[in-house]
């Protein structure tokens, strides 16, 4: 059976990276790793780490991306977050077995290499999750 290994990260979407970044990394005192665009999502992304985890701020770049249309529907604040699984096939057909819905029934692999599926908020009571395995 697969396992949840560790909260990844928590990602928050931002309209302004700069305003954002003066609260948590100005403000806060966190450190920021890296500010990185993602053509293939439209977005950028800073990522600051925590102990253990992430803070990701997603900022879209063209009013056609998801989180852009995202953005337009519920404004700011907590975008989604993502668990990581010690083994995402397995972790799929687990939720599968038990009727969760899925945004994504076979796992995406990102530019970095890391697999990774998303579990509609309609069966997590709100909250859009994020399956990442390393």
């Amino acid at each position: 059976m697969s396992s949840i290994k560790k909260i990844n990260h928590v990602a928050v979407v931002v309209e302004d990276m700069d305003k954002a970044l003066s609260f948590w990394r100005d403000a806060l005192g966190m450190d920021m790793h890296e500010l990185r665009d993602v053509p293939a999502e439209k977005s950028q992304v800073a990522f600051l780490p925590l102990d253990g985890s992430e803070l990701e701020l997603v900022m879209p770049t063209s009013a056609d991306s998801g989180i852009a249309k995202y953005l337009a529907k519920r404004g700011p604040g907590m975008h989604h977050i993502c668990l990581e699984v010690d083994d995402i096939l397995g972790m799929l057909e687990q939720l599968r077995s038990k009727d969760v819905r899925l945004i994504n029934a076979e796992p995406r692999t990102g530019s970095d290499g890391r697999k990774y599926a998303f579990i509609h908020p309609e069966s997590t009571s709100g909250v859009l999750v994020e399956l990442y395995e390393l």
